[in-house]
This record gives C-alpha cells, structure tokens and sequence, in this order.
C-alpha cells in the first residue's frame, strides 16, 4: 500500500537523529514492525476532501499520528505485561529501552502536530489514554478490554481531525466539515471493531472504505450503505 510506505518512511525520518545508536535502533524495529493504518487513514482523510491534495503536505502529520500511537501502544503493552516483574534487577535494560522508546515516539508525533489543527486533539488522546489506563487497574476484565480498545478509536479519530484539517479551506461549516463528521463515524466504528493491535493498513482500510473516504456529501443514503459495508468487511 503506497500509503503505508509514505508513513513508514516519514515515521523514519522523525527518529532518524535519536542517539544513543541502542535507542534508535529499538525505534527502528517497532516501526518496522507497526501496522501504518492510522497514518495511511489520515493520507486518505485528506483526499476526501481534496483529492489534489500533495501527499507530501500531509505524510508528516500521519507520521505524528502514527508515532503518538506506536508510543502509547507501547505504554499499554508495558503497562499489562509488567516484564520488570519477573526479571533479575540485571536483566531490565530492554524493558527500560521500551519506556524511553514509548517516551520519544509519543513526543516526536506531538513535536510533528504541535503546530497543526490536530495538537488539541493529539492531547486529548493521550489524557484520555492515561485515565483509561488508571481505570484498568481495577476494571472487569472485559471492561478492561474496552479501556484497551478506545486507544485504538481515539487514534484512528485523531488520524481523520489530522489529515481533513490539513487541507486549504477546510472550515467546521459547509461541505468539508459534513466529510470530517462521516470519516470520523468510521473511524470510531473501526476502532471498535478492528484487532487490537490495528492490522497492516491494507487489511484495515479495504476498497470499501477507500470508497467512503472518496465520497462526496451529496451522496446521501448511499454514502451511508458504503459506511456499514466498510465496517461490515
């Protein structure tokens, strides 16, 4: 997917200069082996509202989406497996590398939004990643999978406000903010029902949902019966 790779090497780029060597080379292997999707969603959010729009304009804010969503994915993973536990005092310098990997993924992708329409949101994300995390602690566990999972709808919500907003014009009236306002109904219904952790973006964002995100408001019910066949897929 020509998408995943423009994110992918813009997520590369973005950590390219983290020293020590140890450090970058934890970065490269989590990007290496992460599902694009949120970045590739706001590269395709972004088209649906222009379809001129220069790819190179938006790959940078997918980017930021995807690295703030590699680090808290990371944070979760940590979070849950605890792998301090059961480790000699001697044997936690890779889960140490982890929180400082989760630590500047999170802070690349905010420093890549900071000056965007989407920093707002970006925070929004990860305050409400921190409370759900502190509401796990003592959840059900099938409220706790439900806690897990909204990190992956914020994201991909997050992934629409970024790649709609960086288009010239894009205001919350008329035409536009109509595009944003469905994109963001997928996205939240993705985030429900996707694997936890998201699939590689050709697999998350089929034809169908290509279909979506290229529509145009005036479409009316059809748009609406390409939504639940997106979701359905």
């Amino acid at each position: 997917m020509d998408d995943a790779a423009r994110i992918r090497r813009a997520a590369d780029d973005a950590v390219a200069d983290i020293e020590p060597a140890h450090l970058r080379e934890r970065l490269d292997d989590l990007l290496a082996g992460a599902s694009m999707a949120p970045g590739a969603l706001a590269l395709l959010s972004a088209r649906a509202v222009d379809e001129s729009v220069s790819t190179a304009s938006v790959a940078e804010r997918g980017a930021g989406v995807q690295l703030i969503y590699e680090g808290l994915r990371l944070t979760r993973r940590l979070a849950r497996d605890e792998p301090w536990a059961e480790r000699d005092p001697d044997e936690h310098t890779d889960p140490n590398v982890d929180v400082l990997a989760a630590d500047v993924l999170v802070s690349r992708g905010f420093y890549l939004l900071a000056r965007t329409e989407a920093a707002d949101a970006a925070v929004d994300v990860v305050r409400s990643f921190g409370r759900d995390q502190t509401l796990r602690r003592d959840a059900t566990p099938e409220n706790a999978r439900s806690l897990d999972r909204s990190l992956e709808t914020s994201v991909l919500e997050l992934a629409v406000t970024a790649g709609t907003t960086a288009v010239d014009g894009v205001s919350p009236t008329g035409d536009a903010a109509a595009v944003r306002s469905r994109l963001t109904h997928v996205a939240a219904e993705l985030g429900r029902t996707a694997d936890v952790p998201l699939p590689p973006a050709a697999e998350l964002l089929s034809g169908d949902l290509d279909a979506v995100l290229g529509s145009t408001p005036g479409e009316g019910a059809a748009v609406d019966d390409h939504v639940r066949s997106a979701i359905d897929h």
